[in-house]
């Protein structure tokens, strides 16, 4: 555990009492003696080892609000407007989401009045002209089979003045945010500037990422659905590795700064003799190198299985490739092509020493972020949106809904974005992947893998 852990502030941010009587109330009293049951103040541990509680010493333990729905609520639903926005890049499970907020603030909380807003952050701008949709449970039936989202979605920073403008006009109470760690920053944002006005409107995020990379989250929704799909093009490609002499397939997955799809995927199918990921630097050449020890594999099986995260290897571009990357429109550095210098390096390399090669290239990123949600991250979406519903309704703000430690749980925005979920090296997943592959734990001299901090890594 990193030793700053223990300055972190796990408070939840509230829009003031509670006075209004929640319609959830009489079902909360059937439950009240329940091991799920939510009473005010319930909070889920942080640590899980007690050694880690421990090292702490004298104090109280750090935890995080317990998600769930309270007796008593802020919002009054017979005068509650809602809106619903969706941002950055596809994942599984939006349109899960969105049914799920539009389902339970109608059929449990009695709101009427529920917006979406299309194309993300642009829908709140005028000069963009984009329409606002109403949600209602018949409108929104049957979208959970649909990939990507019904709202539309987009990328980029707008004027958070004009969005917040955009909300006292349209009087909305309530604005769920489904998006990433850039969507939330703005949901950040968006939640400042309401506080600066001195408003009663609730901003809550349900955070989306398909690299799984946010912290203090077990898992994000749309991972499980999109590391399944992976194992497709793994299954795919192992076939065409081994059809051919000198067969070498490389699969490229996503995963900007975090490893987890390649890690699980590979597990998953466990067919990869290699994986690469940000998390752990590699070099291509010298005794113990990649494509040494891809040469030898090859040669002593006849043919070889590479996946690779689309973030590794960035260490390996020259400083102008590096410095040359331009930003994407959520301000996003863009990474150079690992896939691109596989291809090439191994090409040359097999050439240089003589071997026969057939490479074989996959990269089916796109196609897995516009898939529907598979049955558990549907699920999981059912149960983050209930979740976030509940927290509105009770007046939270500027904060998003996760699991930890198996429950549902609050955490303030800052902390979401405060760093980024990444595999550690010298973690189980990382291991466990070191024994599926039998990958040498370094390839390479001086690839020396990253620093994790503990709360932020797998």
């Amino acid at each position: 555990m990193a030793s700053s852990d223990a300055d972190i502030d796990f408070e939840v941010r509230t829009l003031g009492p509670r006075t209004v009587p929640s319609p959830l109330a009489p079902l909360l009293e059937r439950r009240r003696t329940s091991h799920h049951a939510v009473e005010e103040g319930d909070r889920i541990l942080f640590d899980d080892t007690r050694s880690s509680s421990e090292r702490r010493g004298e104090g109280e333990l750090p935890s995080l609000e317990a998600a769930g729905p309270r007796r008593k609520i802020f919002f009054d639903p017979s005068k509650t407007r809602v809106g619903i926005v969706t941002c950055g890049g596809l994942c599984p499970g939006i349109n899960n989401v969105i049914r799920a907020l539009v389902s339970e603030l109608t059929t449990h909380y009695g709101v009427r009045r529920i917006h979406g807003f299309r194309n993300g952050y642009q829908g709140f701008i005028p000069e963009y002209g984009h329409d606002v949709v109403d949600l209602t449970v018949e409108s929104v039936d049957g979208i959970a089979a649909l990939g990507g989202t019904i709202l539309g979605s987009s990328r980029g920073e707008q004027d958070i003045g004009q969005v917040v403008d955009c909300l006292e006009r349209m009087g909305i109470s309530i604005l769920f945010v489904i998006g990433g760690d850039g969507s939330m920053r703005g949901a950040q944002r968006i939640a400042e500037e309401i506080g600066r006005r001195d408003r009663p409107i609730g901003v809550v995020g349900v955070p989306k990422t398909i690299d799984n990379d946010i912290p203090f989250l077990d898992q994000s929704f749309g991972f499980q659905t999109a590391f399944s799909e992976a194992t497709r093009s793994i299954r795919s490609a192992k076939v065409e590795a081994r059809s051919a002499p000198g067969g070498v397939s490389v699969v490229k997955l996503m995963g900007r700064h975090s490893g987890f799809i390649a890690c699980y995927a590979a597990l998953a199918q466990n067919d990869a003799d290699f994986v690469l990921i940000p998390e752990v630097p590699f070099a291509f050449d010298g005794p113990g190198g990649f494509l040494e020890v891809l040469r030898a594999k090859v040669r002593s099986q006849g043919h070889a299985l590479v996946v690779a995260a689309e973030g590794a290897g960035q260490e390996l571009f020259t400083e102008a490739e590096a410095e040359g990357g331009l930003v994407d429109a959520s301000g996003n550095k863009r990474l150079q092509d690992v896939g691109r210098l596989l291809r090439q390096r191994i090409t040359a390399d097999f050439a240089a020493h003589g071997m026969e090669l057939n490479l074989r290239y996959i990269d089916p990123s796109y196609v897995i972020r516009s898939v529907p949600a598979n049955p558990y991250d549907s699920v999981y979406c059912t149960r983050l949106a209930h979740a976030a519903v509940h927290a509105a309704m009770a007046g939270r703000t500027n904060m998003v809904v996760g699991r930890w430690r198996r429950r549902f749980v609050h955490i303030p925005i800052q902390l979401a974005v405060s760093t980024r979920n990444r595999v550690d090296p010298n973690g189980d997943l990382w291991w466990s992947v070191l024994e599926a592959t039998g990958q040498p734990a370094s390839l390479g001299e001086g690839a020396e893998a990253i620093e994790v901090p503990a709360f932020g890594g797998q």
